[in-house]
């Protein structure tokens, strides 16, 4: 197989290589990019460990070639931090709130709540668990985690009135 040029922003910095076809996008951020926040649980699209926001959306980053990617903008849990290199809401909340345990699924989960909440800034528990759907935590439990959404939500709120 001959690599194919990719060009992609990957949290705010340009990214140029040359990639096989076949390279997911979890792949190339991990080995091409050495973000290795992204997981890779059960590379099948289940699990969530690998999600990230593609031109905004959550997707997994497993199910996705790099060479479908460029030209876009992907954001990373490395990349979701505060601008000052704080925590994010999400970040802070899922700490305050318990909302993780060994930590292999909070990078998936942190994007995708991201996601949720810029969507959906005052989710109901049943919107958060529908939104969350898609990432599995063996942990914690899950209660943790819906607490820490609408703990993200309020900092989020009380931030914006600001």
């Amino acid at each position: 197989m001959h690599d194919l040029p990719v060009d992609i922003s990957v949290n705010g910095r340009r990214r140029h290589g040359a990639v096989e076809p076949r390279v997911t996008l979890a792949d190339f951020l991990r080995e091409d990019c050495g973000l290795t926040g992204t997981h890779l649980g059960c590379e099948h699209g289940a699990c969530g460990a690998c999600t990230v926001l593609l031109d905004g959306q959550a997707v997994r980053s497993c199910l996705i070639f790099a060479v479908q990617a460029d030209g876009q903008e992907v954001t990373t849990v490395e990349g979701i931090a505060a601008e000052d290199g704080e925590l994010s809401a999400v970040q802070a909340a899922l700490r305050e709130c318990h909302g993780l345990q060994c930590g292999f699924c909070t990078p998936g989960f942190v994007t995708s709540i991201t996601a949720l909440l810029r969507d959906n800034p005052e989710p109901t528990d049943d919107e958060i668990r529908e939104g969350l759907s898609g990432n599995f935590c063996r942990c914690t439990g899950y209660q943790g985690i819906v607490n820490a959404v609408h703990r993200a939500a309020q900092m989020l709120s009380s931030d914006a009135s600001r």
